[in-house]
Protein backbone atom coordinates (compact mmCIF):
# COMPACT_ATOMS: atom_id res chain seq x y z
CA UNK A 1 0.00 0.00 0.00
CA UNK A 2 1.61 3.19 -1.03
CA UNK A 3 2.42 5.47 2.03
CA UNK A 4 3.20 8.84 2.68
CA UNK A 5 6.24 10.24 4.93
CA UNK A 6 7.38 13.41 6.72
CA UNK A 7 10.90 14.51 7.59
CA UNK A 8 12.66 17.51 10.11
CA UNK A 9 15.97 18.04 9.43
CA UNK A 10 18.21 19.94 11.75
CA UNK A 11 21.63 20.33 11.90
CA UNK A 12 22.01 17.28 14.49
CA UNK A 13 19.44 14.80 13.77
CA UNK A 14 17.27 13.90 10.62
CA UNK A 15 13.74 12.61 12.11
CA UNK A 16 11.20 10.54 9.81
CA UNK A 17 7.70 9.30 10.29
CA UNK A 18 4.85 8.04 8.17
CA UNK A 19 1.58 9.71 7.83
CA UNK A 20 -1.34 8.41 9.84
CA UNK A 21 -4.81 9.78 9.20
CA UNK A 22 -4.89 10.53 13.33
CA UNK A 23 -1.23 12.16 12.90
CA UNK A 24 2.16 10.17 12.17
CA UNK A 25 3.48 6.51 13.36
CA UNK A 26 7.08 4.99 12.92
CA UNK A 27 9.03 7.72 14.13
CA UNK A 28 12.94 7.26 13.72
CA UNK A 29 16.04 9.41 14.28
CA UNK A 30 18.78 9.20 12.61
CA UNK A 31 22.58 11.34 13.14
CA UNK A 32 23.10 13.69 10.00
CA UNK A 33 26.49 13.08 10.46
CA UNK A 34 25.79 9.29 9.46
CA UNK A 35 25.01 10.14 5.83
CA UNK A 36 27.48 11.87 3.40
CA UNK A 37 23.75 13.34 1.97
CA UNK A 38 20.14 13.38 2.47
CA UNK A 39 18.98 10.90 0.07
CA UNK A 40 20.72 8.41 1.99
CA UNK A 41 18.91 9.06 4.89
CA UNK A 42 15.35 9.24 3.33
CA UNK A 43 16.86 5.98 2.04
CA UNK A 44 17.83 3.92 5.23
CA UNK A 45 14.10 5.49 6.53
CA UNK A 46 12.67 3.33 3.61
CA UNK A 47 15.43 0.40 4.05
CA UNK A 48 13.84 -0.05 7.98
CA UNK A 49 10.62 0.23 6.73
CA UNK A 50 10.18 -2.40 3.47
CA UNK A 51 6.67 -3.35 3.92
CA UNK A 52 5.95 0.12 3.31
CA UNK A 53 5.57 1.72 -0.67
CA UNK A 54 6.12 5.65 -0.20
CA UNK A 55 4.89 7.86 -2.87
CA UNK A 56 4.76 11.03 -1.29
CA UNK A 57 6.53 13.24 1.08
CA UNK A 58 7.54 16.30 2.87
CA UNK A 59 11.03 17.51 4.31
CA UNK A 60 10.94 20.15 6.69
CA UNK A 61 14.63 21.56 6.74
CA UNK A 62 16.56 24.14 8.79
CA UNK A 63 17.62 26.58 5.84
CA UNK A 64 15.81 28.56 3.41
CA UNK A 65 13.91 26.79 0.83
CA UNK A 66 14.02 29.61 -1.90
CA UNK A 67 13.85 27.57 -5.15
CA UNK A 68 15.39 23.76 -6.53
CA UNK A 69 18.54 23.73 -4.34
CA UNK A 70 18.99 23.60 -1.10
CA UNK A 71 21.88 23.92 0.97
CA UNK A 72 21.51 23.57 4.89
CA UNK A 73 22.98 26.23 6.53
CA UNK A 74 23.91 24.50 9.78
CA UNK A 75 25.05 21.10 8.01
CA UNK A 76 27.11 20.04 4.74
CA UNK A 77 24.04 18.48 3.04
CA UNK A 78 22.84 20.02 -0.13
CA UNK A 79 20.55 18.86 -3.01
CA UNK A 80 18.40 19.34 -5.97
CA UNK A 81 14.41 18.91 -5.38
CA UNK A 82 13.47 17.25 -7.91
CA UNK A 83 16.70 15.85 -8.53
CA UNK A 84 15.28 14.14 -4.99
CA UNK A 85 12.00 13.30 -6.11
CA UNK A 86 13.40 11.12 -8.91
CA UNK A 87 15.70 9.66 -6.52
CA UNK A 88 13.33 8.46 -4.13
CA UNK A 89 10.75 8.17 -6.48
CA UNK A 90 8.24 9.93 -5.40
CA UNK A 91 5.15 11.28 -7.03
CA UNK A 92 4.92 14.35 -5.19
CA UNK A 93 7.51 15.79 -2.66
CA UNK A 94 7.74 19.42 -0.57
CA UNK A 95 10.71 21.11 0.96
CA UNK A 96 9.68 23.74 3.49
CA UNK A 97 11.99 25.49 6.09
CA UNK A 98 11.21 23.52 9.24
CA UNK A 99 9.39 26.10 10.97
CA UNK A 100 7.19 26.41 8.00
CA UNK A 101 6.38 22.93 9.52
CA UNK A 102 6.52 24.42 13.12
CA UNK A 103 4.21 27.13 12.76
CA UNK A 104 1.50 24.70 11.07
CA UNK A 105 2.01 22.40 13.79
CA UNK A 106 0.48 25.27 16.27
CA UNK A 107 -3.14 24.97 15.16
CA UNK A 108 -3.09 21.48 15.54
CA UNK A 109 -1.45 20.95 19.46
CA UNK A 110 -3.53 20.62 22.03
CA UNK A 111 -3.48 22.79 25.83
CA UNK A 112 -1.71 19.37 27.02
CA UNK A 113 0.91 19.77 24.40
CA UNK A 114 2.01 23.21 25.47
CA UNK A 115 3.22 24.69 28.53
CA UNK A 116 1.59 28.46 29.36
CA UNK A 117 4.77 30.92 30.69
CA UNK A 118 3.22 33.74 32.62
CA UNK A 119 0.09 35.60 31.89
CA UNK A 120 -1.86 36.26 28.36
CA UNK A 121 -5.09 34.63 26.71
CA UNK A 122 -4.88 33.82 23.00
CA UNK A 123 -7.78 35.60 20.95
CA UNK A 124 -8.56 32.86 18.03
CA UNK A 125 -6.98 33.42 14.73
CA UNK A 126 -4.76 36.00 16.01
CA UNK A 127 -1.38 36.18 14.05
CA UNK A 128 1.34 34.07 16.04
CA UNK A 129 5.12 33.67 16.00
CA UNK A 130 6.94 31.02 16.69
CA UNK A 131 10.78 30.84 17.17
CA UNK A 132 13.11 27.35 18.65
CA UNK A 133 16.72 27.38 19.96
CA UNK A 134 18.77 24.26 18.87
CA UNK A 135 21.77 23.70 16.50
CA UNK A 136 20.32 26.95 15.14
CA UNK A 137 17.67 29.85 15.74
CA UNK A 138 14.23 29.12 13.61
CA UNK A 139 11.49 31.91 13.59
CA UNK A 140 8.08 32.08 11.90
CA UNK A 141 5.04 34.06 11.83
CA UNK A 142 1.55 32.35 10.70
CA UNK A 143 -1.66 34.05 9.91
CA UNK A 144 -5.20 33.47 9.26
CA UNK A 145 -6.62 34.29 5.55
CA UNK A 146 -9.34 33.88 3.60
CA UNK A 147 -8.00 30.12 2.57
CA UNK A 148 -6.59 29.32 5.88
CA UNK A 149 -3.67 29.82 7.95
CA UNK A 150 -0.34 30.97 5.91
CA UNK A 151 3.13 31.01 7.17
CA UNK A 152 5.29 34.17 6.65
CA UNK A 153 9.07 32.71 6.11
CA UNK A 154 11.84 34.27 7.23
CA UNK A 155 15.50 34.63 8.33
CA UNK A 156 14.68 35.94 11.71
CA UNK A 157 17.23 33.99 13.80
CA UNK A 158 19.61 36.20 11.91
CA UNK A 159 18.74 39.78 13.04
CA UNK A 160 21.12 41.36 15.23
CA UNK A 161 20.95 40.52 19.08
CA UNK A 162 19.97 43.87 20.75
CA UNK A 163 21.29 44.04 24.43
CA UNK A 164 18.83 45.38 27.16
CA UNK A 165 21.01 45.54 30.11
CA UNK A 166 24.49 45.49 31.25
CA UNK A 167 24.89 41.61 31.09
CA UNK A 168 23.41 41.69 27.47
CA UNK A 169 25.97 44.22 26.63
CA UNK A 170 29.00 41.54 28.12
CA UNK A 171 27.63 39.46 25.67
CA UNK A 172 27.56 41.49 22.96
CA UNK A 173 31.07 42.52 23.18
CA UNK A 174 32.15 39.18 23.31
CA UNK A 175 30.30 38.18 19.96
CA UNK A 176 31.39 41.25 18.22
CA UNK A 177 34.82 40.61 19.44
CA UNK A 178 34.69 36.72 18.46
CA UNK A 179 32.30 37.04 14.90
CA UNK A 180 32.47 40.85 14.38
CA UNK A 181 28.83 40.66 14.16
CA UNK A 182 26.11 39.88 16.89
CA UNK A 183 23.39 38.06 16.20
CA UNK A 184 20.37 36.33 17.72
CA UNK A 185 21.76 32.51 16.56
CA UNK A 186 25.05 33.43 18.37
CA UNK A 187 22.93 34.26 21.79
CA UNK A 188 19.81 31.93 21.36
CA UNK A 189 21.01 28.17 20.67
CA UNK A 190 23.42 25.57 22.04
CA UNK A 191 26.17 27.18 21.06
CA UNK A 192 24.58 30.60 22.17
CA UNK A 193 24.38 29.22 25.25
CA UNK A 194 28.22 27.98 25.34
CA UNK A 195 28.98 31.93 23.95
CA UNK A 196 27.00 33.98 27.11
CA UNK A 197 29.01 31.12 29.43
CA UNK A 198 31.83 31.95 27.62
CA UNK A 199 31.60 35.78 28.04
CA UNK A 200 30.57 36.21 31.50
CA UNK A 201 33.19 33.85 32.31
CA UNK A 202 35.55 36.34 30.68
CA UNK A 203 34.10 39.01 32.24
CA UNK A 204 34.51 37.69 35.68
CA UNK A 205 38.09 36.56 34.75
CA UNK A 206 37.17 33.21 35.87
CA UNK A 207 38.38 29.96 34.13
CA UNK A 208 36.35 28.78 31.14
CA UNK A 209 35.63 25.05 32.66
CA UNK A 210 32.73 23.64 30.16
CA UNK A 211 32.86 23.65 26.51
CA UNK A 212 29.66 22.15 25.74
CA UNK A 213 25.52 23.38 26.03
CA UNK A 214 24.47 20.34 27.95
CA UNK A 215 27.33 20.54 30.71
CA UNK A 216 26.42 24.53 30.88
CA UNK A 217 22.67 23.56 31.39
CA UNK A 218 23.15 20.95 33.58
CA UNK A 219 25.47 22.78 36.06
CA UNK A 220 23.19 25.40 36.14
CA UNK A 221 20.16 23.51 36.54
CA UNK A 222 22.26 21.24 39.41
CA UNK A 223 23.41 24.66 41.23
CA UNK A 224 26.97 23.53 40.73
CA UNK A 225 28.31 26.59 38.84
CA UNK A 226 27.21 30.15 39.64
CA UNK A 227 28.56 31.20 35.80
CA UNK A 228 26.96 28.39 34.40
CA UNK A 229 23.41 29.13 36.46
CA UNK A 230 23.94 32.75 35.61
CA UNK A 231 24.68 32.09 32.02
CA UNK A 232 21.31 30.02 31.72
CA UNK A 233 19.06 33.12 33.43
CA UNK A 234 20.59 35.21 31.01
CA UNK A 235 19.83 32.93 27.95
CA UNK A 236 15.84 33.24 29.24
CA UNK A 237 15.92 36.86 29.52
CA UNK A 238 17.53 37.20 26.14
CA UNK A 239 14.88 35.04 24.93
CA UNK A 240 11.88 36.59 27.10
CA UNK A 241 13.68 40.22 25.13
CA UNK A 242 13.48 38.35 21.34
CA UNK A 243 9.86 37.36 22.07
CA UNK A 244 8.29 40.45 23.03
CA UNK A 245 10.08 41.87 19.48
CA UNK A 246 8.12 39.16 17.74
CA UNK A 247 5.20 40.36 19.78
CA UNK A 248 5.83 43.64 18.42
CA UNK A 249 6.79 43.08 14.99
CA UNK A 250 3.03 41.70 14.17
CA UNK A 251 0.59 41.54 17.01
CA UNK A 252 0.84 38.21 17.20
CA UNK A 253 -2.36 38.14 19.42
CA UNK A 254 -2.68 34.40 18.94
CA UNK A 255 0.73 33.86 21.10
CA UNK A 256 4.10 33.47 21.08
CA UNK A 257 5.44 29.57 20.93
CA UNK A 258 9.09 28.49 21.88
CA UNK A 259 9.98 25.59 20.19
CA UNK A 260 13.36 23.73 18.96
CA UNK A 261 15.33 21.27 21.44
CA UNK A 262 16.66 23.22 24.02
CA UNK A 263 14.08 25.40 25.74
CA UNK A 264 11.76 22.67 26.55
CA UNK A 265 14.96 20.45 28.89
CA UNK A 266 13.71 22.82 31.43
CA UNK A 267 10.57 24.60 31.69
CA UNK A 268 10.61 25.31 35.24
CA UNK A 269 13.69 26.84 35.00
CA UNK A 270 12.29 29.04 32.35
CA UNK A 271 9.20 29.62 33.82
CA UNK A 272 10.93 30.52 37.36
CA UNK A 273 13.06 32.78 35.51
CA UNK A 274 12.73 36.52 34.43
CA UNK A 275 11.97 35.44 30.58
CA UNK A 276 7.75 36.83 30.99
CA UNK A 277 9.69 39.94 32.91
CA UNK A 278 11.96 40.98 30.03
CA UNK A 279 8.94 39.84 27.22
CA UNK A 280 6.30 42.58 28.65
CA UNK A 281 9.47 45.14 29.25
CA UNK A 282 8.92 47.18 26.78
CA UNK A 283 8.15 50.54 28.22
CA UNK A 284 5.45 52.90 26.75
CA UNK A 285 4.28 49.72 24.94
CA UNK A 286 4.41 47.07 27.86
CA UNK A 287 0.53 47.27 27.52
CA UNK A 288 0.21 46.50 24.07
CA UNK A 289 1.95 42.78 24.80
CA UNK A 290 1.23 42.27 28.20
CA UNK A 291 -1.98 40.42 27.37
CA UNK A 292 -0.04 37.88 24.76
CA UNK A 293 0.68 34.64 25.91
CA UNK A 294 3.74 32.59 26.19
CA UNK A 295 3.94 28.94 25.20
CA UNK A 296 6.75 26.38 25.51
CA UNK A 297 5.60 23.93 23.12
CA UNK A 298 6.07 20.80 25.19
CA UNK A 299 5.56 18.26 21.94
CA UNK A 300 8.73 16.34 20.72
CA UNK A 301 6.96 15.81 17.75
CA UNK A 302 5.67 18.96 16.55
CA UNK A 303 8.40 19.43 13.63
CA UNK A 304 6.92 15.80 11.99
CA UNK A 305 3.60 16.78 12.89
CA UNK A 306 3.50 20.35 11.18
CA UNK A 307 5.37 18.76 8.15
CA UNK A 308 2.08 16.06 8.19
CA UNK A 309 -0.38 19.34 8.48
CA UNK A 310 1.58 20.95 5.28
CA UNK A 311 1.60 17.25 3.23
CA UNK A 312 -2.36 17.21 4.14
CA UNK A 313 -3.50 20.60 2.83
CA UNK A 314 -1.25 20.75 0.02
CA UNK A 315 -2.13 17.29 -1.33
CA UNK A 316 -5.83 17.40 -0.07
CA UNK A 317 -8.29 16.71 -3.20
Amino acid sequence: MSQRFVADVGGTNIRLARVTESGVTDIKKYMCEEFASIDLAIAQYFSDMPEVSFSEGCIAIACPVLGDKVEMTNHSWAFSQNALKAQLKLDALFVINDFTAVAHSLPVLSSEQVVQVGEGTAIENGNIAVFGPGTGLGVEHITMTDSGWQTLDGEGGHVDFAPVDETDIVVWRHLQATFSRASAEEVMSGRGILNIYTALANHAKKPVEFNEPAQITEAALAGTCAIAEAALHQFCRIMGSFAGNLALNMATTGGIFIGGGIANRFPKFIKNSDFRARFEAKGQMKHYVKDIPTYLIAEPDHGLLGAAAYLNQNTAS
